[in-house]
């Protein structure tokens, strides 16, 4: 991915100001959301909206980083870097010039459950752009300038890591939470695996993972049905019918409370704290995700920021999020603060969490919380880039088709008990606290191993 900032800006150039106008109200969209089925079988969900003359599309295949081997982490996120590096008859330098030419953007990535793509052009040069991706998804070259030049990018990104205090914090947390399960491993590798990952592991990696059975496409923009459907058979309908995954068991997230600490020489402290969280196919999980925002999700207003920031002054920001995976699911916070100052920062984070686990929040702090989650969702989704995501999220994690017209009746429904117990099994453990500073304010516990259940 060579000029990815280029594309961009000619991107915006081409389209100029009617990308302003590329907003779809959450009620526009529920009503245009199409199950539609190409003439090869290929499933999307599709809104067609011709107010300007774009297409964006995202999609998923299953698998993501858990599919890289156990001494190799890092291979998905290096496919994902190299699939567009030239592929069929075109080299790198080729590929990109006409993505270039075009004002076509083309991406990949893998998180830890899915391999994810991005697909965005004018309606006109459709028919290019999706020929592209087929090359790219189905005729990799990995040549090896290509693969060495990408690999020591990545490499020197991972060097950069080791002195950055919130990267270190991160890959400690997950180890502490998961392990040695794939769940525990950074998607990007380490500098043990990346300079051993090989073109046959990237090729192998593909042939596995980008198949039909587990992809999901959302696409939304100035196409009509008929059109589209050829142009996923086009791209997508080459590609092995099944793949060939390994299986990936159940793991529990360490039980707190846990402390673990860093030593790095920075100015600031950087404390990452977190634990068990809950799936998103939890029936109750609506109660979880508003009572979150109320603890640190809610930005300026969260409960957090206020003690944290406001009150006492001990950070500058301080953000807490619930995070959903496949097969395993935790709360995570992160802030960071002078390191003679941690301790303070540290014993403020927990007062807070084992007070909102002890009492719940107020009824007045679930009525702004549920306004603030049903209003947002007109920003989150005023452009068809972000609708399309959030399409494909909601494939992802099993919603109905119908689930934007029913997540303001879903968001009404959680009742002040309902907040109140979902606050009290969230965080009535506790944390799991990772300290990346200078020096530590209490001595590390050791890190008790996760639990893993068998699918």
């Amino acid at each position: 991915m060579t000029y990815p900032f280029l594309r961009r800006i000619a991107f915006s150039l081409a389209t100029g100001a009617t990308l302003a106008l590329a907003a779809v109200s959450p009620s526009q969209a529920a009503a245009k959301i199409q199950r539609l089925v190409s003439p090869g079988g290929i499933e999307a969900w599709f809104v067609q909206d011709a107010t300007v003359p774009l297409i964006a599309m995202e999609y998923s295949f299953t698998g993501g980083s858990a599919q890289d081997p156990k001494d190799k982490s890092g291979v998905a996120n290096l496919v994902g870097d190299l699939l567009d590096e030239g592929s069929g008859d075109l080299d790198s330098k080729t590929f990109h010039e006409r993505l270039d030419r075009r004002a076509i953007e083309l991406s990949f990535n893998a998180t830890r459950d899915t391999f994810r793509g991005s697909l965005r052009m004018l309606r006109d040069n459709k028919d290019e752009a999706f020929d592209l991706l087929r090359s790219a998804l189905t005729s990799p070259h990995f040549d090896t300038a290509d693969v060495e030049r990408i690999r020591s990018q990545v490499i020197s990104g991972l060097r950069r890591e080791t002195t950055n205090p919130t990267s270190l914090a991160s890959r400690k947390f997950l180890e502490v939470a998961f392990g040695s399960h794939p769940y525990g491993r950074q998607t990007n590798g380490n500098l043990d695996s990346v300079p051993t990952i090989t073109v046959s592991d990237m090729k192998d990696y593909v042939r596995r993972v980008l198949a039909r059975d587990g992809l999901k496409v959302a696409v939304v923009g100035d196409v009509d049905p008929a059109t589209l459907g050829k142009l996923l058979d086009h791209t997508f309908g080459s590609l092995p019918a099944k793949a060939d995954l390994t299986p990936v068991p159940d793991v529990e997230a360490a039980k707190p409370p846990q402390r673990a600490f860093v030593t790095l020489d920075v100015p600031q402290t950087v404390i990452t704290f977190g634990g068990p969280g809950v799936k998103r196919s939890d029936p109750n999980f609506m109660a979880y995700y508003v009572v979150n925002h109320i603890l640190g999700g809610g930005g300026f207003s969260s409960r957090l920021y206020r003690e944290v920031r406001e009150k006492r002054g001990l950070a500058y920001s301080v953000y807490e999020s619930l995070l959903w995976m496949e097969h395993s699911a935790l709360f995570i916070g992160n802030t960071g603060t002078r390191a003679d100052r941690a301790g303070d920062t540290i014993d403020a984070i927990e007062k807070e969490v084992r007070r909102i686990a002890e009492e719940g929040p107020t009824q007045k702090e679930l009525d702004e919380a549920k306004s603030y989650l049903k209003g947002s969702q007109m920003l989150a989704l005023d452009t068809s880039s972000k609708l399309a995501q959030a399409l494909l999220q909601y494939q992802q994690d099993k919603l109905p088709i119908d689930y934007i017209e029913k997540r303001n009746a879903i968001i009404d429904a959680v009742t002040l008990d309902d907040a109140k117990a979902a606050a009290k099994r969230l965080w009535g453990q506790g944390l799991l606290t990772v300290v990346v500073g200078r020096a530590p304010q209490a001595a590390a516990q050791p890190a008790a191993a996760p639990v893993t259940k068998s699918n």
